[in-house]
């Protein structure tokens, strides 16, 4: 894997926000950033492939395992929401794509950061973006990138299921509006008719149920919208283990929950695909704390032998987990993660974000990728 410099296409704005991307700039920084690529081998692919599938596949062990042993309040679930949970793992709610971030250094195993099973975005880049970039500027070279043609895929596997229309819930974050009017057009191409709506505008009406601004009853609902902060609104109390159908479905509530990391370890110690990661700081000479719900590098605190950083915001108060710190490769200055994408539980491709600094921000670039072997 390698970074290399290029120039930005002349129109590259216009292009990015004719397929939807308009927020290719982030408090007046650049976020979708062509002016490099990243290269990765066949072999980068592999490695990443695998890891990302045998990780979905820890993740799901490690699902059962807390279901089973009940250990909800080790990840700060409240009571009310343990038969959502169990009722939509055990009757195997439709699920349909989450996101691992991975640090990662050439020929060695990737390694698993977090996984933002519930409400992962970052999506229209990495499916669509950087796909119609490497078409006009490397149309001969591949790129690990099956996101969209997986995710259509996977509405049309669940034509049997899902009663229409489908809604779609965004918040009125860009980007957020963006991932989730992207979302809804894959499955209105699976043959779907949708409808979306604001969370703020989701009702409930005694006799129909969940309801739009219309009165129209919600018989399945996708919500870009954290399952933590869905508890906290007004129509929580109305939330049965039965229909709607919620995607992401309430068991991801225990994946997208960083205490998940120090019970993946404690399940599967010195597995190659993953950090030590403990409640505590232990052990650990270098470590990254973070908060049990947090995103976007808000309030993580990094501490390495030689410094640490730290970046402020508004979670913490549910707790933290400490993480192994795994120092990342830099590529002309800059560190990169490795956002995995896993539709219909399988590896799907990749989307790369860069930070000059040991956090991973809101504003760290997006930086486009190709396969290429030499």
């Amino acid at each position: 894997m390698e970074r290399r410099a290029i120039a930005p296409r002349a129109d590259w704005q216009a292009k990015a926000e004719a397929v939807g991307m308009i927020f290719h700039h982030t408090h007046g920084e650049v976020y979708w950033n062509e002016s490099a690529h990243y290269r990765l081998t066949s072999a980068d692919v592999e490695l990443i492939e695998t890891a990302t599938n045998e990780l979905w596949a820890r993740c799901l062990d490690a699902v059962e395992h807390v279901v089973t042993k009940r250990r909800y309040a080790e990840l700060a679930i409240p009571d009310a929401a343990v038969p959502l949970i169990e009722t939509s793992w055990n009757d195997d709610h439709p699920s349909i794509y989450g996101r691992f971030d991975l640090g990662y250094r050439t020929g060695e195993p990737p390694k698993l950061f977090e996984f933002n099973a519930d409400t992962p975005t970052m999506l229209l880049e990495a499916a669509v973006v950087q796909w119609k970039w490497k078409e006009e500027v490397f149309p001969a070279a591949d790129q690990f990138n099956s996101i969209h043609e997986k995710l259509i895929a996977k509405w049309q596997s669940l034509q049997d299921l899902l009663r229409e229309p489908i809604h779609f819930a965004h918040t009125e974050n860009v980007e957020d509006l963006m991932t989730v009017t992207y979302l809804r057009d894959t499955a209105e191409q699976a043959g779907y008719q949708t409808i979306g709506l604001h969370v703020g505008d989701i009702g409930w009406h005694h006799i129909r149920g969940f309801t739009d601004l219309d009165e129209r009853p919600i018989l399945n609902l996708f919500k870009l919208y954290p399952w933590e902060w869905l508890l906290r609104e007004a129509f929580a109390s109305h939330l049965s283990p039965g229909l709607p159908y919620w995607i992401e479905p309430p068991w991801r509530m225990i994946l997208s929950n960083k205490s998940i990391l120090p019970i993946l370890w404690e399940l599967f110690p010195n597995h190659p695909n993953l950090l030590p990661a403990f409640r505590e700081p232990a052990g650990l000479r270098e470590w990254v704390k973070k908060p049990r719900f947090g995103r976007e590098g808000q309030n993580v605190e990094v501490r390495t032998a030689t410094g640490g950083e730290e970046q402020p915001g508004e979670y913490g108060d549910e707790g933290f987990v400490y993480q192994q710190y795994f120092a990342l490769p830099v590529y002309d200055g800059r560190r990169a993660v490795v956002g995995s994408w896993v539709v219909d539980q399988e590896s799907a491709g990749v989307g790369i974000r860069e930070s000059e600094g040991l956090i991973t921000r809101n504003e760290s670039p997006f930086v486009p990728h190709v396969i290429e072997d030499r």
